[in-house]
């Protein structure tokens, strides 16, 4: 079990705003009310993402703005995709299987989960290997996928009802939230699954997680307007309120090349997108999505454009151009 040690900063009123700005760009997906999300960006005219009530994955391309989409399997309910050179990985959500595409031919293979009950493969991640750690939320797991052999191995989570959500991979380890706790987690050096307990116990509810390069952790928590860091090498923990406090519900977030940590609070209209800056420990002011946004529920960033990208419940993929001054 963790020690942790926890200091609540408040950003004063007189605080000057981090010094950075975003510029938002949103493509309206042809496709009503599909829910588009999760998008990937496999190249600058080539961006993927996944229509989660519409069974579909699709690529954009915002040079000319065109879309593209590929018909998944009926009921996958795909959730999240990475892509690679072998193909784009989606989550199959409802569908308890992980898929590939063929990037030229669209061809799909389909990789059931093993065993009975819930496998709703939620976010997933390549690791250095090139094979994928994933979350299942309802199945209360941690997976992984070999993508040679295409074996899948399942960890149950300890705490019942944890709910594994935001995912990321670091030095050859997944690390994730678990949102129906107080808790991250992640797999030990011998393969066991280990739990960290965050502070404000039974009132933290950890959404998404980030991770930077100094290997602190970044995470949101949704119930309690808080953005937090675990240090894994002092074992402390710090969290900052988000600008609309406890109104603010963060949800999507990513991490920049400058190491700004960037959320979007879903709790108001429309949702806003606001950088943190872990050296001067101000937030950036808050930008507006001007779709209104809905919920913006997954974010990444793409160094090659120095920009985040995001699908929102407007029925929109978003990208969000970071500017220094």
């Amino acid at each position: 079990m963790f020690m942790l040690a926890m200091t609540l900063a408040l950003m004063m009123a007189g605080d000057a705003p981090a010094y950075a700005k975003l510029e938002i760009t949103e493509w309206q997906v042809p496709w009503e009310n599909s829910r588009p999300r999760d998008p990937y960006v496999a190249a600058p005219d080539e961006v993927w993402f996944v229509g989660q009530r519409s069974d579909y994955a699709a690529v954009l391309n915002p040079e000319t703005g065109e879309f593209e989409r590929i018909d998944l399997p009926k009921g996958a309910g795909p959730h999240n995709i990475i892509v690679d050179d072998r193909g784009a990985w989606y989550a199959g959500n409802k569908g308890a299987h992980i898929g590939k595409i063929d990037r030229e031919t669209y061809e799909i293979t389909q990789y059931p989960l093993p065993g009975d009950g819930r496998r709703d493969v939620h976010t997933m991640e390549f690791d250095f290997n090139g094979d994928i750690f994933f979350s299942a939320q309802g199945a209360n797991q941690i997976g992984h996928m070999d993508a040679e052999t295409y074996d899948i191995t399942l960890w149950d989570v300890p705490t019942k009802n944890a709910r594994p959500y935001g995912l990321v991979v670091f030095q050859g380890k997944p690390w994730a939230t678990l949102f129906g706790s107080s808790k991250l987690v992640t797999l030990t050096d011998d393969k066991k699954i280990q739990e960290i307990e965050l502070p404000r116990k039974n009132a933290n509810r950890p959404r998404r997680i980030g991770v930077d390069a100094q290997g602190h952790f970044w995470y949101v928590d949704y119930a309690g307007g808080y953005l937090g860091r675990w240090n894994p090498a002092t074992e402390e923990i710090n969290e900052w309120p988000m600008p609309a406090g406890v109104r603010s519900m963060p949800y999507a977030m990513a991490i920049d090349h400058r190491g700004y940590v960037w959320a979007a609070e879903t709790g108001v209209q429309p949702n806003r997108i606001v950088g943190f800056d872990s050296v001067s420990e101000t937030f950036t002011k808050p930008f507006e999505v001007e779709s209104g946004g809905g919920t913006i529920r997954h974010m990444v960033f793409d160094p090659q454009s120095q920009a985040l990208w995001f699908g929102t419940d407007a029925n929109t993929i978003g990208r969000a151009t970071i500017r220094y001054y």
